[in-house]
């Protein structure tokens, strides 16, 4: 898959470092936070386009990937939820809808919960409740995962054996179905967002008091995220909708790029 329709990269200076962003699109701002140690780029291009036909996309590197700076603060949660606040503030955007994207989904959760009047609709994609109620991955999907090393092509060939189910790889070339990939993230502030992610003591406790219009996706062949999360999530979640896609893994966005576009612009638009 070529390149995308995004556009220019901005820098905006917020909480100490310069956080890179790019906006697609007109209307209603929807804010949309990627997942662990990936990159805006990595967003699926067809899905960018499709939202972008009814909403002002933000899509936006968290501290310490890709283009985005970090600081000498220790990552957590709380503190990449800040920090998409602090984008919305620099870009005038008192309100908008969220959508969160696996770790992404954890910030969306911290960013709902500390800061409910700015969240609008909220979409949580493969994601998790985190601390001890989180079903964690097996052991060996997390290490493909953290594993940084080689060339860009050795990260995505170990990175497509997770996000991808087997019976769909047989049958997919993912190189066909996924973006072109720039930007990249270091091995230590990888680690460092990996620390961030396992020691948030998580939201469970909290959810029933989200507020705001939820729904909630899953592959139902996801092992980086396994379902068993957003189930537990659309349970916490006064009123939230849950959506399992039959067949899809963590890369559901790269499988089903027109079923996950027109699950959220249904959900968002209310048709």
């Amino acid at each position: 898959m070529a390149g995308s329709s995004t556009g220019t990269v901005k820098n905006v200076v917020v909480n100490g470092i310069t956080l890179a962003y790019q906006e697609i699109g007109h209307g209603y701002p929807l804010l949309m936070i990627n997942g662990f140690a990936s990159t805006m780029d990595t967003w699926n291009p067809s899905v960018l386009d499709e939202l972008a036909k009814t909403f002002r996309v933000i899509i936006f590197d968290n501290r310490g990937t890709g283009y985005s700076t970090a600081s000498e603060e220790p990552f957590t949660i709380p503190l990449f939820a800040q920090d998409a606040v602090t984008l919305m503030d620099a870009l005038g955007i008192a309100r908008a809808h969220v959508l969160g994207l696996s770790m992404g989904a954890s910030i969306a959760q911290e960013l709902v919960l500390a800061h409910p009047e700015r969240v609008d609709r909220l979409i949580l994609v493969a994601g998790t409740c985190g601390g001890e109620r989180m079903i964690r991955m097996e052991q060996p999907v997390w290490d493909t995962l953290a594993d940084k090393s080689g060339t860009g092509i050795d990260i995505a060939n170990r990175m497509f054996s997770v996000l991808f189910p087997k019976p769909w790889l047989a049958e997919n070339d993912p190189w066909q179905h996924c973006p072109d990939v720039h930007e990249t993230t270091t091995e230590e502030n990888a680690a460092r967002q990996s620390e961030a992610l396992f020691s948030w003591p998580g939201s469970f406790d909290r959810l029933p008091s989200v507020r705001a219009e939820t729904l909630v996706m899953t592959g139902s062949e996801d092992i980086i995220i396994p379902p068993a999360n957003s189930r537990v999530l659309a349970g916490r979640i006064p009123g939230a909708r849950l959506v399992e896609i039959t067949g899809a893994g963590h890369g559901l966005q790269y499988q089903f790029p027109r079923e996950l576009s027109r699950m959220v612009l249904e959900f968002l638009t209310g048709s």
